[in-house]
């Protein structure tokens, strides 16, 4: 069975499904282009993968959170699998081009594609296709937008310079 959940957050309402175990999508509401709520999903708001999800997106916005341990179960073909499990590689506060993606999952000459699969990853922000770049260093297409994008990324290098500087604790 599939279930639903949407929620509020500082990127604005977010709609998480996920099957009986598994987060499946993570979508923005406000997003180019929005999921709709299939009218055969089930909204629960507390089923596991979704209680998971909304409460370690809100420790990822307070700031207390830079990976996730989520269950989660992604369909796409061989080369959009390769792409998204580099995407969860990126370190928290840094950036990639789409070009560097290509060259790790052994396909240099595959940036567009790279691109694509980036465009198709179902679950936004916690597979970090936000941390994808221009060559340029310039912010290029986001499905939530690019002020989404910029969102995000500020968020995260401003928490990581923050736990940096902190670092190491002083007793």
């Amino acid at each position: 069975m599939t279930q639903y959940t949407t929620f509020d957050s500082p990127i604005g309402e977010l709609l998480a499904v996920s099957d009986d175990e598994s987060l499946i999508r993570l979508d923005m509401r406000g997003g180019r282009r929005p999921v709709p709520i299939d009218p055969s999903w089930r909204r629960d708001d507390d089923a596991p993968a979704l209680a998971g999800t909304r409460s370690q997106l809100s420790q990822y916005f307070a700031g207390e959170r830079t990976e996730f341990q989520l269950p989660m179960r992604m369909i796409g073909n061989e080369f959009e699998q390769s792409v998204w499990a580099a995407l969860r590689e990126i370190p928290y506060g840094e950036t990639r081009s789409y070009g560097e993606i290509a060259r790790e999952i052994g396909h240099p000459s595959a940036s567009r594609a790279v691109g694509l699969a980036n465009g198709r990853n179902p679950i936004a922000v916690i597979v970090p296709c936000h941390r994808v770049i221009g060559a340029d260093g310039s912010l290029t297409g986001y499905g939530g937008g690019l002020e989404i994008k910029r969102a995000l990324l500020e968020h995260e290098q401003s928490s990581y310079a923050a736990r940096r500087a902190s670092w190491p604790p002083r007793s």
